[in-house]
This record gives structure tokens, sequence and C-alpha cells, in this order.
């Protein structure tokens, strides 16, 4: 679908997200996250996993700080244009600051 919005209009933001702490390995996390890149995703967001009820998939780990961070500056540094990462984000973590930051004033 990203790469479909792409051919569609190539000047479209396009942005993913997914939660980490549901026993994802970091080499994974990278993956899915040069997929994204390869697909042409502008903006992306990661965020913890909290396991919303008990008849919900357990919350494997929590993740640190540091991590999110090293997502972050990986993620900056396959082209993201904007990258949120950390234990509280979520898809719609400032996504207005997001496109208004990526997006050239007319």
């Amino acid at each position: 679908l990203l790469e479909s919005v792409k051919i569609f209009n190539d000047r479209l933001l396009t942005k993913s997200g997914f939660m980490l702490g549901l026993g994802e390995q970091k080499h994974e996390v990278i993956d899915l996250m040069a997929d994204l890149r390869d697909a042409n995703c502008d903006l992306l967001t990661i965020g913890q996993y909290l396991q919303p009820s008990l008849k919900h998939h357990p919350l494997v780990r929590y993740v640190s700080l540091q991590e999110f961070e090293q997502y972050r500056e990986t993620g900056l540094k396959m082209g993201f244009a904007q990258v949120a990462s950390g234990p509280l984000v979520r898809s719609s973590f400032h996504a207005e600051e997001m496109y208004r930051m990526t997006t050239p004033e007319p």
C-alpha cells in the first residue's frame, strides 16, 4: 500500500508505526524499518506495547529509553524524514507536528 501511494503521487507523505515489547529481536526491528524505507515511507512511529487486559497478548519486555533512541537515530540515518520513538509514542503521536516539520510552507 505504501509503495502504491508513492506510485500514485510521490509527493504525498506516508507514515507507518509499530509497537515494541512483543518478543521481537533487534534485527527484526531494523529489517522492518528497512522494508518501510524500501517502500519510501517518510514518517515512522515506534512505541511500547502495553497489555490492555489479561485477554490480550502478554507484554514480553519493556524497551529501554536508550534502545528507543537508537531506533530513532537508525531511522533517521535510513532516510526517514521524521521518527518518533519512545515508550508512550502512538501512531498519531504528534502527527501534525511531524507533518509540518517535513512539509515546506507555501
